[in-house]
């Protein structure tokens, strides 16, 4: 099977004023059109696989902005928009009035064929997540799962679709979905819930969730694969080594723990007595770091992958990629040896968010991202955080998603430096109260105020938990929850390795936590 692309490029033309749209058209290559930037006082420009274009002398104006915004879905909280039933993608950069002077006007594809290389393990019933940089195609492949699942395996599959990427915008979905059924949701602070009531309320035998980011995210993942539910999912970062030195996600492939050895267990095993183990069973069973749009590396068993990394012996993958006439082809990589510093480099990682959490200053690095709005989301939350200019003194590395996808090299010396990196979604004042509220989590709302209690809620149960394990009390009743948080209280107990019931009349119902 050979990868068929569709683009409904012609209606994304149309949004456009005719003295934009008359010179894009007659593009050689306009088949081949990325995206279309409009930016108040400048020529529109025109983005192609290794080239730009000016479209005309003409400037934009601001009635050629208001042409084409008329011509769109409506913008959410993350500045995105698109064209119903298409997968085309329209972002806005506002002034301090909150006027639009700028539109990044992305092409949306569909690629039929291109998650054909990893098909016999999509048909395994195994949870599987996706790792890439932007612009890889990860979503490109997800949305192609979701068809196949559907489609070609007769799976219930429900799409957890935050800001229509998956499935496009409008009410109806794009057809590039298969017969899978889409979920919206409202703001990407709370894509954590919908994840959750897809299952409670739509009986998926299949999740499909893109960007998995926040530790709440990853908890509602956990909580949908113990329920037996297959989940494929996406998350930044080109390697399991990425994912494992990331603090807010390590979750997703069993969480990193310090643990201290006997000295005749550290002997036997040749290491120092204080290790970094897993901590759980991952959540995902298979990893794919996603290479290139033809080519993928496969670690078969996330727990063996992890382990092995942590100490430093070598990892089992399978690399695949697609020849020209679309066949799979598989080998073993070489053997690779985890480099003897990863384990000193997640403890780095782990102190720092540890020092972050306990108050003093954090220092960030920003690079494409807007500074002005940091300075005064810092200011309204109240946190000492410093926005560095020195990559050596900076904590975290923070930029956007366009320009982590263009690798520029300020992104590549971070990297280089294991200097943890942080892609924010979208440039608004909600990605960024995210960010600080996940460094910051006991002292700044990460989340509006549902997101909050949330967590409050969680963190009320996890101490529960802790203090009838410990025997300091036989029961503990904890505060009165909706349903949708006890379930996630139940299950902490549950993991917990003790028995809890719910009791009392709503809207005073509340979990009893106990030794079963």
């Amino acid at each position: 099977m050979r990868q068929v692309v569709t683009d409904d490029l012609e209606v994304l033309l149309a949004i456009f004023p005719p003295h934009i749209r008359d010179p894009l058209v007659h593009q050689s290559d306009v088949s081949e059109l990325l995206e279309v930037v409009l930016d108040l006082g400048r020529p529109a420009e025109a983005r192609f696989p290794g080239r730009e274009v000016m479209l005309g002398a003409q400037e934009i104006s601001q009635q050629d902005i208001d042409y084409v915004v008329a011509r769109v879905g409506v913008f959410g909280d993350d500045n995105r928009a698109g064209i119903a039933r298409t997968l085309h993608r329209i972002s806005a950069i506002r002034n301090r009035q909150g006027r639009i002077v700028g539109l990044t006007c992305r092409v949306g594809r569909t690629v039929f064929g291109t998650m054909k290389v990893i098909e016999d393990l999509i048909g395994t019933g195994r949870s599987i997540l996706l790792l890439g940089r932007p612009g890889v195609g990860k979503t490109t492949m997800l949305r192609e799962v979701a068809r196949v699942l559907a489609d070609n395996f007769r799976k219930r599959v429900v799409i957890v679709d935050t800001s229509n990427e998956i499935a496009g915008d409008g009410d109806i979905p794009h057809p590039g979905i298969g017969h899978s059924r889409r979920m919206q949701v409202k703001t990407p602070n709370m894509q954590h819930a919908v994840m959750i009531e897809a299952v409670e309320n739509h009986m998926p035998e299949v999740i499909i969730i893109d960007e998995i980011g926040t530790e709440l995210e990853a908890l509602a993942a956990r909580t949908i694969a113990e329920r037996g539910v297959q989940l494929v999912g996406t998350a930044h970062g080109n390697t399991l080594e990425n994912l494992i030195m990331n603090p807010t996600l390590a979750d997703l492939v069993g969480g990193i723990q310090s643990v201290t050895l006997s000295d005749e267990e550290a002997k036997r095993r040749g290491t120092q007595k204080s290790i970094l183990e897993r901590a759980a069973p991952p959540t995902f069973d298979i990893i794919v770091e996603i290479q290139d749009r033809i080519k993928v590396a496969v670690h078969p068993d996330v727990s063996e992958a992890v382990d092995a990394v942590l100490r430093g012996q070598q990892t089992d993958t399978e690399v695949r990629w697609l020849d020209e006439n679309g066949e799979v082809h598989l080998e073993k990589a070489a053997p690779v040896v985890a480099a003897a510093p990863l384990g000193r480099r997640v403890a780095r990682v782990q102190e720092a968010v540890r020092v972050a959490k306990s108050g003093p200053k954090h220092r960030l690095f920003l690079f494409g991202v807007n500074r002005g709005r940091f300075e005064q989301v810092i200011g309204e939350m109240e946190v000492d955080v410093e926005l560095t200019q020195s990559l050596k003194d900076a904590t975290l590395f923070v930029t956007s998603k366009s320009h982590y996808r263009r690798k520029p090299q300020k992104v590549r010396e971070a990297e280089a430096t294991n200097l943890p990196v942080y892609v924010l979604r979208a440039n608004s004042p909600a990605q960024v109260k995210q960010l600080l509220g996940s460094l910051y989590p006991g002292q700044v709302p990460a989340l509006p105020e549902r997101g909050d209690s949330l967590k409050t809620a969680l963190d009320e149960a996890r101490k529960a938990v802790d203090t009838v394990v410990d025997g300091q009390q036989a029961e503990v009743e904890l505060s009165p929850q909706g349903a949708y948080i006890r379930r996630l209280q139940h299950l902490i107990a549950e993991r917990g390795g003790l028995a809890s019931q719910s009791a009392g009349q709503e809207p005073a119902r509340r979990v009893r936590i106990f030794k079963g």
